[in-house]
């Protein structure tokens, strides 16, 4: 299979960059998959899954949200955070979600602090499914 330069950054820095033989994101309007010489294309990024195939391999890694860029030289995905499946701590992961169920609970009437919290959950729940994947 054709590879193409794959590029993954977060504000903490760069999590990959190297060659990928397809990439598999969830953007706002649904899944979308990528593959060598595609289109030039810009897409919101949400929380999900990024299934990415390197060296024939399956990697699956947590995105919370961010935006993938595809120009002819590269992939890039700018991630407000992105973490590998098998790198994931589900304990940290399983504490921030009953942190995040307890602040709903307590900020019910705070709209604002709902949607944080919510977000938060949302987060939590991925990485714990993200981490539980088996290839």
């Amino acid at each position: 299979m054709t590879e193409f330069k794959l590029k993954i950054l977060t504000p903490e820095g760069v999590v990959y960059d190297g060659m990928a033989e397809s990439v598999i994101v969830r953007t706002t309007v649904g899944d979308k998959g990528i593959l060598a010489k595609h289109e030039p294309y810009v897409a919101a990024l949400t929380i999900g899954q990024a299934k990415i195939r390197i060296d024939g391999a399956v990697r699956i890694g947590a995105v919370s949200s961010g935006i993938v860029e595809v120009t002819k030289d590269q992939t890039s995905i700018l991630a407000q955070s992105f973490e590998w499946a098998d790198e994931i701590d589900v304990e940290r992961a399983e504490k921030a979600k009953a942190l995040a169920e307890e602040r709903m609970k307590q900020y019910k009437d705070d709209q604002r602090a709902l949607d944080i919290a919510e977000y938060k959950l949302k987060r939590a729940i991925n990485r714990i499914n993200t981490a539980n994947i088996k290839l």
